[in-house]
């Protein structure tokens, strides 16, 4: 009898590695796992609706409707420096509304992400390290929905975008490896803190309101401007929104600092996730 593990898996009785390049290596021998598991939650969000996959459209048609709504018809609220159109001020809403549903799908989920899933802990041999990429790439593939829609409503009603959208991918890069750093670390203290699946959606909420998804940085009085800039999530809104809308270019300098942050939280946590996980099946 073969006593080696399947491939993709790994040895139950094996110490976990903490090496800087087993990320990426976790990720390439997984890769098949991975793919396979996002399909899968992505099509179960949708398993048993009328509509199916047409949510994954409606949804954030939906909530850019509620939001313009709101924000640009009865409280007035228009663009600083803008045209003062409601449908501008809708695409530049939906942007950043877009690159905060990819953190927060992560904020709000990761803390249930082992304690979800009990038989990945007890009853098989299960790479669990692979559970935050497939969190993290089910959100980009909600994100590459929406921005989608964002392109078929700017074409269809405004103009076309401008061609600076191709460095789009790019300019989510680090916020993609930061959300996998906060997949790592809330799915870990989610098994031994229950209570921080209660307490996450209030921070996510404060971080919808904090971030400029409503509103441009600029708009800001100037002594509070820096410290925006200490919300993870400002740097990827307001590039992104540059690059669909307004023909800006990425600040290579900052994304550069955000990639390097992004990085070193998102290894800590790795490592953190590696170190508590022997403790998962005593709890869960």
């Amino acid at each position: 009898m073969n006593s080696q593990a399947p491939i993709g898996l790994v040895n139950p009785h094996a110490v976990p590695s903490i090496a800087f390049g087993e990320i990426m290596r976790t990720a390439a021998r997984n890769r098949g796992l991975i793919a396979a598991l996002i399909l899968r939650e992505v099509a179960s969000r949708y398993r048993g609706s009328g509509l199916g996959l047409i949510w994954a459209v409606l949804n954030p048609l939906i909530m850019v409707g509620i939001y313009t709504f709101v924000f640009g018809v009865a409280f007035k609220a228009r663009w600083a420096g803008g045209t003062g159109a409601t449908v501008e001020f809708a695409l530049l809403l939906f942007c950043g509304l877009i690159v905060y549903n990819v953190l927060s799908e992560c904020l709000v989920r990761a803390p249930v992400l082992i304690t979800s899933n009990p038989n990945y802990v007890k009853k098989v041999i299960f790479p669990l390290e692979v559970l935050p990429f497939v969190l993290v790439g089910a959100a980009l593939f909600n994100a590459l929905v929406s921005f989608g829609v964002w392109f078929a409503i700017c074409s269809f009603f405004f103009r076309l975008p401008n061609a600076t959208i191709i460095f789009v991918p790019l300019a989510l890069v680090p916020l993609a490896v930061l959300a996998l750093g906060v997949g790592w670390l809330l799915a870990s203290l989610g098994v031994f803190v229950r209570d921080l699946a209660q307490v996450v959606p209030f921070v996510a909420t404060m971080l919808l309101f904090l971030s400029p998804v409503f509103y441009p940085v600029a708009a800001l009085p100037e002594v509070i401007r820096p410290f925006v800039y200490f919300n993870p999530l400002t740097l990827p809104i307001e590039t992104v929104r540059q690059l669909l809308f307004l023909g800006g270019a990425i600040n290579w300098p900052a994304w550069a600092v955000f990639c390097i942050g992004s990085t070193l939280f998102c290894y800590a946590s790795f490592v953190w996730f590696q170190k508590t996980r022997k403790g998962f099946a005593d709890v869960v």
